[in-house]
């Protein structure tokens, strides 16, 4: 039993260390997305969206770092992307416009100047709209016209199209009889 220890012992320590690096820029990660989705008053559920993108990118470095500390050689890294990318190019070929409002999802988390409240106009010659953003999620924005009508946007024509703020933090009742 001492033999099988002491002939992967150096593994176990890189994997420790593995791990213990990992958590480490794990938590600097997620500590970054909060102090950044504070400062620009971003709603936490955008903040928790992030998170799992943290948790996506830390699992795909830990099976990438693991892999090699355990003895998989570059050649057949090499091997195993070349085929993973060649049918994941063909898939997400077919799926380029999802991919297109995840990334914009990410970058509207850091650099969107509207926020969850505000009424904004969108400026599309075909389709012009004034709406209230009632939730931003990872593919789309909620926006709630002043008739009450549930627009769902996608994120990369957010990016695409002219925006202009009509009123901060409109409110959703806004011209309603108070009870």
């Amino acid at each position: 039993m001492p033999d099988i220890f002491s002939s992967i012992r150096i593994e176990i320590f890189y994997s420790i260390g593995i791990f213990l690096l990992l958590l480490i820029i794990q938590y600097i990660l997620k500590q970054t997305a909060k102090r950044v989705g504070e400062r620009a008053e971003i709603n936490i559920t955008r903040i928790k969206l992030m998170f799992k993108y943290i948790n996506i990118l830390i699992f795909i470095l830990a099976t990438l770092l693991l892999s090699v500390a355990w003895g998989l050689e570059w050649a057949d890294f090499a091997l195993i992307f070349s085929s993973v990318f060649a049918i994941l190019g063909a898939a997400l070929f077919a799926i380029w416009s999802i991919l297109s409002n995840i990334t914009s999802g990410v970058i509207m988390f850091f650099s969107f100047p509207y926020k969850i409240g505000d009424k904004i106009k969108i400026h599309d010659k075909d389709l012009p709209i004034e709406a209230i953003i009632e939730d931003i999620k990872a593919f789309h924005l909620h926006l709630r016209t002043m008739e009450g009508e549930l627009i769902t946007y996608p994120n990369n024509l957010m990016l695409q199209k002219a925006v202009s703020l009509v009123e901060k933090n409109a409110r959703l009742d806004e011209g309603k009889d108070a009870l």
